[in-house]
């Protein structure tokens, strides 16, 4: 993909082990003109994490004087932890001609959708069934069995703003579901709009409400 003048902001948002995380890192490793933006967190980090690559580790303090100077695009609460976007690293890239990829929720969507000099395309990723998203966190958390009952009961609170999103996605595998993402988002680059049964979206969404 080549850089255009100004870059894009892409989303991706999902409930809680759908997805999202792994592929925004695949978007990144397989294609040179995309940056995550690294959020800022209050929580602890999990086993592997590298503070400054997946997130930037804070306490409450840092946080909240962050968002006094108003130094962030959008911040949430998630889960007893907060999680915020810096502005100034996310607007480089962009006058670089880099396409920026956000791994947030649908609470900090709906702050970015509200800033209208932002060119953004937003996707929301669901997995393909309630058992196939239990086996995802089962394996995330291994070891915290209890983090898992409150992801679950807030599925279908997350579920219901997939209508905000530009686009929506099922991560039944994660191959294809990679490469759909990537089709829409150089398709939107060169100009072209993707078409999406809305009814087939429709039917799978009930189908996970159900």
């Amino acid at each position: 993909m080549t850089a255009s003048k100004s870059g894009t902001i892409f989303v991706l948002s999902s409930p809680s082990g759908a997805g999202k995380t792994t592929l925004t890192k695949k978007l990144e490793k397989n294609n040179t003109n995309f940056v995550i933006s690294i959020s800022h967190t209050t929580r602890k980090a999990r086993p592997g994490e590298v503070n400054g690559k997946d997130y930037y580790f804070v306490n409450e303090q840092e946080f909240n004087s962050l968002v006094e100077n108003n130094n962030f695009y959008e911040f949430a609460k998630i889960f007893g932890n907060y999680y915020g976007t810096l502005k100034k690293p996310v607007i480089k890239h962009l006058s670089e001609g880099k396409d920026v990829l956000f791994d947030i929720d649908w609470q900090g969507t709906q702050q970015l959708k509200k800033i209208s000099n932002l060119s953004l395309v937003t996707f929301f990723i669901v997995p393909p069934n309630i058992e196939v998203l239990k086996k995802r966190l089962l394996n995330r958390h291994k070891g915290q069995e209890s983090l898992i009952k409150p992801r679950m009961m807030k599925f279908h609170e997350e579920l219901s703003h997939w209508k905000e999103y530009d686009y929506v996605v099922v991560n039944d595998d994660l191959e294809i579901c990679y490469t759909k993402i990537l089709k829409i988002i150089t398709n939107t680059k060169n100009g072209i709009n993707e078409k999406q049964d809305l009814s087939v979206i429709e039917k799978k969404v009930k189908e996970l409400f159900s």
